[in-house]
């Protein structure tokens, strides 16, 4: 009897340790993922809030239009603001003032430096406008004003709708550079009436519609390269089917 409460006794003992050190491992768990929580929480602060990773240089890459110095100053209140804070809901509303930028992106270089990367619009026509010239890319927005028409680009004359604009500009696009550097004027009556003419009193080019440029421009290319003499037309309205007199 004496053995067995001895023994019991031991057991519950054993038992006691087991429990105290199963505890004692568990507080050690708790402890360690709480520090390391602790010390995740404060690198983040330290990332975020630390003057070490504040904005101190913007970099601006792709303008040739835009004057930096204007750029600068609308987008230099981002400075000073930890890179993680940086507020790119103003600095998109600060950018959107420039109409002559297309879109933008940004990138981070930490330490704290950050890299705006802007693609400006690009012209592709003139339009006459307010006793002088307009510089418009393809949607229509004015790029820059002038007097005087400026040389080497076509000239736009659309009807007083969006639609002839646009076959206008879907007839600009569709041209190779070496058809743009000849042309003189492009007029879209309709999206279905559209005429070119090219440069120093040359011929008229009969487009018709704007649908299928792009094989109606191969055709012009393969045609203009032949040099024909004395053509003052070419006739590209119905495609596969190029005359010229």
């Amino acid at each position: 009897m004496r053995r067995a409460k001895r023994e019991r006794r031991r057991y519950e003992r054993d038992e006691v340790k087991r429990f105290t050190r199963r505890s004692r491992r568990r507080r050690i768990t708790w402890i360690v993922a709480g520090s390391l929580v602790a010390a995740m929480v404060a690198l983040v602060g330290i990332a975020v809030y630390s003057p070490l990773l504040a904005l101190k240089t913007i970099q601006v890459e792709g303008t040739s239009r835009i004057d930096p110095a204007e750029l600068h100053a609308a987008i230099d209140g981002q400075l000073e603001t930890p890179l993680a804070l940086i507020d790119y809901g103003a600095l998109t509303r600060e950018l959107g003032t420039f109409p002559l930028i297309r879109s933008f992106v940004t990138e981070t270089v930490p330490p704290n430096t950050m890299v705006i990367h802007i693609v400006e619009r690009q012209p592709i026509g003139s339009i006459a406008s307010d006793g002088g010239f307009a510089l418009v890319d393809p949607a229509g927005i004015v790029i820059e004003r002038s007097q005087a028409r400026l040389p080497g680009v076509p000239l736009i004359t659309a009807a007083d709708d969006d639609t002839a604009f646009a076959a206008a500009v879907e007839v600009l696009l569709a041209l190779p550079e070496t058809v743009l550097g000849q042309l003189d004027t492009i007029t879209a009556k309709s999206r279905d009436n559209v005429t070119l003419t090219l440069s120093g009193g040359g011929a008229s080019i009969v487009w018709g519609s704007a649908d299928d440029s792009n094989q109606k421009a191969r055709a012009l290319a393969i045609a203009l390269a032949q040099n024909y003499p004395n053509v003052t037309e070419y006739n590209v309205s119905a495609p596969g089917q190029l005359t010229y007199q």
